[in-house]
């Protein structure tokens, strides 16, 4: 799962501070909670805080809340200011990368402010079409989850899957989700930044490293590239072009990008038909599945996905050849899919008996046509890895903490929900999601078994997947076919 140094700073060319002292009124009306208060569970490792505190200003630094200044703090809505408990505020100012404390009525106060929520009108919150007793509530989330997205992408585009040590990385894989939720939303700037980062460290054979220090440097600890992730840069790169067109134009690097992962993933299948065995989302060696020879569903769905996407984006720029060339690659995934892993009711891995995961969620909208079947698949394997809590295991086969609910893979299956038309069962899951926010608002990694923040927030993938959740809600998003 996502884990991750230092956010390198730039200044914005021709970036315009934002200073509007009538403001300062806002502030002070708006001022409230936007998350549910959640209290850690006893006996759990505590976290550094529930949240983070931006400033609005180029390059959007954050830095963490300490847990001690928590209390009774909340974000001024649609901001990533902090109010603390005496009234006063944190921020980060324009230009900087510490956070201050400053009186309400400091016009710095009012510019970071409407900043931020500048930046969020400039785009689209989503969450419009879902019941009008949850409109504020998940609309709530949403913003947060895009304000939190922002903070943790760097000027350069490296998009941290969170703030805190070993997750204070950028993985491929949380990336390309990062950059969708971006680009659904018409935030292009942050997604085209992302992409073009990628661009930039992906290897002459298209692939990447497992994960990189936010300056674009390999992680060098042991970690084989994971072939998942080249599936899902290449779909997130043919959202951006099909749903920003515009935008993407001015990313030079995208065709590039997609070519030399396309060539990779289409020369990599096997004589049946699948990929390699790879270390997928979960990140654990092949060796240690229950058919350590083949690939999982973690990592055939991805390539599945990512060749349909590949084949739609040259289809969509006049490259007719290597349009032909994925596109056959795909089918012969696709009917390798049907062979060894739907007679089983996909399951992990292509065995009889063999346990279920999140990753039949990669197999189902949007990331591949509707299918009864698969729909069938969602609905068991959420059966099976559901907790007491409320939350979801990453499969039933998970070797970590059992009681211990995740986020992302929670999220995985709402999205799952609302693009194949479960629209009551999506809901019931972003309104768990929500319900188990920090005091801040923030999505955290976990959810422990009394309901608490149990690892790191925000965490940057939970925030992408209940993003196109909502938008999903809101209007069917395109699928690669």
């Amino acid at each position: 799962m996502a884990r991750p140094t230092a956010r390198v700073a730039a200044r914005r060319p021709g970036w315009r501070r934002v200073r509007q002292v009538g403001a300062l009124l806002l502030v002070a009306a708006f001022v409230a909670t936007c998350g549910a208060r959640v209290s850690p569970d006893a006996g759990l490792p505590p976290w550094a805080g529930p949240g983070l505190v931006g400033g609005g200003g180029w390059p959007y630094a954050g830095v963490p809340l300490p847990a001690g200044d928590a209390e009774d703090a909340a974000y001024v809505p649609g901001s990533s200011v902090v109010r603390l408990a005496d009234g006063r505020m944190r921020l980060v100012p324009f230009g900087a990368e510490s956070a201050v404390t400053l009186e309400a009525s400091d016009p710095r106060v009012a510019a970071a402010v409407l900043s931020d929520r500048g930046w969020l009108s400039s785009g689209t919150v989503p969450g419009v079409r879902v019941p009008a007793d949850d409109i504020v509530r998940l609309r709530g989330m949403a913003s947060r989850a895009l304000l939190d997205l922002r903070l943790l992408t760097g000027p350069d585009g490296a998009s941290l899957a969170s703030w805190y040590g070993p997750w204070r990385y950028s993985w491929p894989r949380d990336s390309a989700f990062a950059a969708a939720a971006f680009t659904v939303t018409g935030h292009t700037d942050e997604a085209g930044r992302i992409l073009r980062f990628m661009a930039r460290v992906q290897s002459g054979t298209g692939l990447w490293a497992a994960r990189y220090e936010p300056d674009g440097t390999p992680v060098t600890d042991g970690r084989a590239p994971q072939l998942d992730s080249v599936g899902w840069m290449l779909w997130a790169a043919w959202l951006f072009r099909a749903e920003r067109p515009a935008a993407a134009a001015r990313v030079p690097d995208l065709w590039t990008m997609v070519r030399r992962g396309a060539d990779h993933l289409a020369a990599s299948l096997r004589s049946d038909g699948l990929p390699p065995p790879s270390s997928d989302y979960w990140e654990r060696s092949p060796g240690s599945e229950q058919a350590p020879d083949d690939p999982t569903l973690g990592v055939a769905g991805p390539v599945l996905a990512g060749l349909r996407s590949a084949a739609a984006f040259a289809d969509g720029t006049g490259r007719a050849a290597e349009a032909a060339r994925w596109r056959a690659a795909a089918g012969r995934v696709e009917s390798a899919v049907a062979e060894r892993f739907a007679p089983l009711g996909y399951p992990r891995s292509p065995v009889a008996g063999g346990l279920m995961d999140t990753s039949v969620t990669f197999v189902s909208p949007p990331f591949a046509p509707a299918d009864p079947g698969v729909s069938s698949a969602v609905a068991e394997a959420a059966r099976r890895q559901a907790l007491p809590n409320g939350g979801v295991l990453p499969g039933e086969n998970w070797q970590g903490n059992r009681t211990v609910a995740w986020t992302p893979e929670t999220a995985l299956f709402a999205l799952s929900d609302a693009a194949s038309g479960r629209t009551d069962s999506a809901l019931s899951r972003l309104k768990w999601l929500a319900a188990h926010r920090t005091s801040l608002g923030s999505l955290p990694e976990k959810v422990g078994p009394g309901g608490g923040q149990a690892a790191v927030a925000p965490l940057g993938w939970t925030a992408s997947l209940a993003v196109l959740t909502l938008s999903s809600l809101d209007r069917p998003l395109p699928i690669p076919r």
